[in-house]
């Protein structure tokens, strides 16, 4: 979220704390985390997520914020009042509330994102740590338990990171992972019956091992995907397993990509009943999350002291911090409105042909009769034909880019492609094409087949064609009329 990616002295919050400090002072430092808690997260920010359409927003947060670190358990009111009111601006919203235990005590992870002090997981390993965490999760749910705004307790995010040689192999640990599970469920239905718990794997929230049973009969299997290709092979392992189980999914953390990518994912999900979240909702100098908080005056010397450089001198650190405060409300931030609008579809927007619809599978959503090219493991199985356009550059764009988007879709007479787009008025349809030997005829129509919107030549010469569709459609079929030709991107635009 500070624009400062893989330096270990500013990587989680007690280290970011203990650099603030040093740079500005300790009684700066103590009045900034005030006013930082109060600008990052406003009404503002719940009531725009709303109006975008979304209704729920997973909030994260740090155990520090409600205990005291050191013996025994002493509550601190800071976080549950922090946390009061951003349920009451749920509220004021119309949207859901999950309460995500992103840092718990000794730390879950074993990486920078718990706030651990060792990288080490120590919740499974000191028993004062683990029953600070169940402490936790009871006071939680005795203070939700009746508030119909909370969708739900994420009971840990991300535990029990994979084996590294960095941080160490703690695999030993996954059978402590599910005991906690089992120990915070019984914690909360002493006192909750009602809300939803949210349970994920280990390894990023990928790993499925601990799901061999079901750990309460309101709960929901929660996983994350990043850097993956956009298809349904990527999905796959977590439908079937919610399929044995007989419980709901949610892909609570899924972002830092380029818009395409979100295009492909977010309506696949959602055509499988799984319910997303993307990550983070700003930070600093980003183009791929819906905000992004620009860079104060002088930033550059802040991280020039994280790498070790010289002090800026406190009244000026004090000086970009103050911007920084402003510039992380919302009404200072850049939106993103691209990526939003890709994540939803909302024209205009753009999406590779590659990403056709996958549901409701071949013989419906795509005609599935192609010999495919067995080297290209992207969208494997479908019975539909990808071509590489390009070789791997071998530089990597920001986020987790794992370059699906260097295919392009051949179709050949007779075969179809569907995509999902609700088109509500005039519209520009843009199909960007591969060269080719020959001429082609495309026909576009709706999802079925049955009614025609238009056909197209496409000149051997011709890099794009380009139709107007009248609105009201729910979705296209792109249809080979006659001839073989290569399909890269579909760009839709308001006529």
């Amino acid at each position: 979220m500070w624009y400062v990616f893989g330096n270990r002295r500013f990587d989680r919050p007690r280290r970011i704390e203990a650099v603030v400090e040093e740079l500005t002072g300790k009684e700066y430092a103590h009045r900034f985390w005030k006013r930082f808690r109060k600008n990052y997260v406003t009404r503002e920010d719940i009531l725009r997520m709303a109006q975008l359409g979304y209704n729920s927003v997973r909030i994260p947060f740090c155990y520090r914020l409600f205990l005291e670190e050191g013996p025994g358990i002493v509550w601190k009111e800071e976080g549950f009042e922090l946390l009061d009111r951003c349920i009451d601006w749920c509220g004021e919203a119309g949207i859901y509330a999950f309460l995500d235990l992103h840092g718990a005590p000794g730390g879950q992870t074993g990486a920078n994102i718990d706030d651990c002090i060792d990288d080490v997981p120590w919740l499974f390993l000191d028993r004062e740590q683990w029953d600070r965490g169940i402490a936790l999760w009871a006071r939680l749910a005795e203070r939700y338990k009746d508030n119909v705004v909370v969708g739900g307790y994420d009971l840990l995010n991300e535990p029990i990171a994979p084996p590294s040689q960095e941080a160490g192999d703690h695999e030993f640990l996954i059978p402590r992972l599910k005991e906690f599970y089992q120990e915070a469920t019984a914690a909360i239905r002493k006192v909750d019956r009602h809300h939803l718990l949210s349970i994920e794997g280990a390894h990023w929230a990928t790993d499925l091992r601990i799901f061999d049973h079901r750990y309460d009969d309101n709960m929901v299997l929660h996983f994350h995907r990043y850097g993956t290709y956009p298809d349904y092979a990527c999905l796959e392992p977590y439908v079937e397993k919610a399929k044995e189980l007989d419980v709901p999914l949610w892909l609570g953390e899924t972002g830092e990509n380029v818009d395409e990518w979100y295009t492909a994912l977010c309506p696949l999900a959602e055509s499988l009943g799984i319910g997303y979240n993307l990550w983070p909702w700003k930070k600093m100098a980003c183009t791929n999350s819906p905000y992004s908080v620009n860079l104060p005056n002088d930033y550059s010397l802040i991280m020039d002291y994280i790498d070790r450089g010289p002090h800026p001198g406190y009244r000026k650190a004090q000086e970009i911090f103050d911007e920084y405060l402003e510039n992380i409300k919302l009404e200072n931030c850049q939106e993103n409105a691209a990526v939003i609008r890709h994540v939803l579809r909302r024209i205009p927007f753009s999406l590779r042909a590659t990403d056709f619809d996958q549901c409701p599978g071949k013989g419906r959503a795509f005609s599935g009769t192609a010999k495919e090219d067995d080297t290209i493991d992207y969208r494997g199985g479908c019975g539909m034909r990808l071509v590489e356009l390009e070789k791997p550059s071998g530089e990597k764009r920001p986020g987790f880019d794992c370059g699906w988007d260097r295919y392009g879709l051949l179709l050949e007479a007779g075969e179809y492609a569907c995509y999902q787009v609700e088109i509500p008025g005039p519209t520009a349809l843009t199909i960007s094409l591969a060269p080719r030997e020959r001429p082609a005829l495309l026909q576009i129509s709706d999802r079925a087949g049955r009614e025609e919107y238009g056909t197209i030549r496409a000149e051997k010469d011709s890099d794009s064609i380009s139709l107007p569709l009248s609105g009201n459609q729910k979705g296209i079929r792109i249809t080979a009329k006659e001839g073989t030709v290569c399909l890269v991107r579909l760009s839709f635009s308001q006529a």
